[in-house]
């Protein structure tokens, strides 16, 4: 085992297994709040650095199991139909990367959370928000860019693309197959350059490949759960956690 683990007490461990198995859960509802939710807890107990490299094996496989899970014609089709929006994310989240060093910490979270929190606010206030067919081509770049923005930041593209999908009027197991396709996409980019940055070594890789049991446990009964829920009931769960999402993002600006 990795030193990380071999010198990790037996509690802290535990709570890391808890905290990733909710992540898990949540995620398979929804589709997203894997990475939000791991690297917020595990932050509060472990170093950010080693926080972010627990993550990126369970963010990685989920959401692989997450795009193909109907098959690879549907995920094809959808990446089809979505690849604009994709190309774009990623694209942002390549150049993001590099200079995250060069961006104050709390301007990127108060200006990803606070468009978030008010989008959710207002759906779920009964405020419907769509984007018209003549302005899709210029939601494509701002919601792919922002996604960009803070995958590369915080390797969490979830709120901007979530908000994307909802205002697209996206049928949920659509929603929920493009976000794990743009998701993992990401991630195999970021478990790249985090293998060159030495987030991800001999120290921590048994950490972040023991973080995909719970994850995937917490992830198999969220998928169970999301299979229960209606068109209503899941827009409404996925707006709830969106809400949240944004909340911790402007929670994280001001705590800077």
């Amino acid at each position: 085992m990795g030193a990380v683990l071999d010198s990790m007490p037996g509690m802290v461990l535990a709570a890391a297994m808890t905290i990733t198995f909710f992540g898990g859960v949540v995620k398979g509802m929804v589709g997203f709040a894997l990475p939000l939710i791991m690297i917020s807890g595990l932050s509060a107990i472990l170093p950010p650095e080693i926080a972010l490299a627990a993550l990126l094996l369970p963010a990685a496989l989920t959401n692989m199991w997450q795009a193909f899970r109907q098959g690879l014609a549907a995920a094809a089709l959808s990446l089809r139909w979505h690849w604009p929006f994709i190309g774009v994310g990623l694209a942002v989240m390549a150049a993001a990367s590099q200079v995250v060093l060069a961006v104050p910490q709390w301007a990127f979270f108060a200006i990803i959370g606070a468009p978030v929190v008010a989008y959710s606010a207002l759906q779920l206030a009964g405020v419907s928000i769509r984007v018209p067919a003549r302005r899709r081509g210029l939601a494509t770049v701002l919601f792919g860019g922002l996604a960009g923005v803070l995958g590369g930041f915080a390797a969490a593209f979830g709120p901007p693309t979530v908000a994307y999908l909802i205002s697209r009027g996206t049928e949920k197991s659509e929603q929920v197959r493009v976000q794990g396709l743009m998701y993992f996409l990401g991630n195999v980019l970021l478990f790249g350059a985090h293998l060159q940055s030495g987030v991800l070594n001999g120290d921590t890789i048994p950490l972040s490949a023991l973080m995909l049991l719970p994850a995937g446990l917490g992830m198999w009964l969220g998928f169970r759960l999301q299979d229960r829920l209606n068109t209503v009931q899941f827009l409404r769960a996925t707006l709830v956690v969106l809400l949240l999402a944004g909340l911790n993002l402007v929670r994280r600006a001001v705590l800077v």
